[in-house]
């Protein structure tokens, strides 16, 4: 039976998408991992939205907080608001107080990955803060430590990404686009975490 890898996250404006497309990526090159795209609802009004100046929703599915039982584990990703997650994503997580009841995820594996404005916008406090949803929950957490190898160690060039996981520099602006380092460290981010996860059913 197939692992399940789900990789679920929020976009306002499309860069954690794309890195959450790339996490797919490497997550579905491990042999019998099935990884699968979920977004989690909106929570702020079209008008706004349009006012924000954010694209239409693509059509990756929605997920509901009952849907999340079903995965072996995960890759959660949002945009960070002031050094924390997105309050879409806060919102869904707010949702899963059933799950918590009858501890239907401990013992799943986790990864976190996100989107900040600037080098100093959060990368590692949206992780660190993101943290405590999964001990609520007893799940674990599992960060890339220094596994990108010599990628952590670009210094010739601006890029996101720590050693909790995957992460893009939007821009002050949101201009800016995930680059190709950035996305490769995104597809080995998918790719180790399914790879944990398959281990971790295996040995359950």
């Amino acid at each position: 039976m197939a692992t399940k890898v789900y990789i679920v996250y929020y976009s306002t404006y499309g860069h954690t998408a794309k890195l959450a497309e790339k996490i797919q990526e490497g997550a579905a090159s491990v042999e019998g991992v099935e990884a699968k795209l979920w977004q989690v609802p909106e929570t702020l009004p079209d008008n706004l939205l349009i006012q924000l100046g954010a694209p239409p929703r693509s059509n990756v599915p929605t997920i509901t907080p009952e849907e999340l039982a079903d995965a072996d584990g995960f890759v959660f990703g949002f945009p960070t608001r002031f050094g924390m997650m997105a309050s879409q994503f806060k919102a869904f997580l707010d949702g899963t107080g059933g799950l918590w009841r009858a501890q239907r995820l401990a013992g799943k594996p986790a990864g976190i990955f996100c989107s900040v404005g600037t080098q100093g916008g959060g990368q590692e406090t949206t992780a660190l803060t993101a943290i405590t949803q999964l001990a609520h929950h007893g799940m674990i957490f599992v960060p890339v430590g220094y596994t990108f190898g010599g990628g952590m160690f670009e210094m010739e060039e601006v890029k996101g990404g720590t050693p909790y996981g995957a992460a893009t520099l939007a821009g002050g602006d949101g201009s800016r686009q995930p680059t190709k380092l950035e996305l490769e460290a995104a597809f080995h981010q998918g790719k180790y975490i399914a790879a944990v996860t398959k281990k971790l059913k295996a040995a359950a």
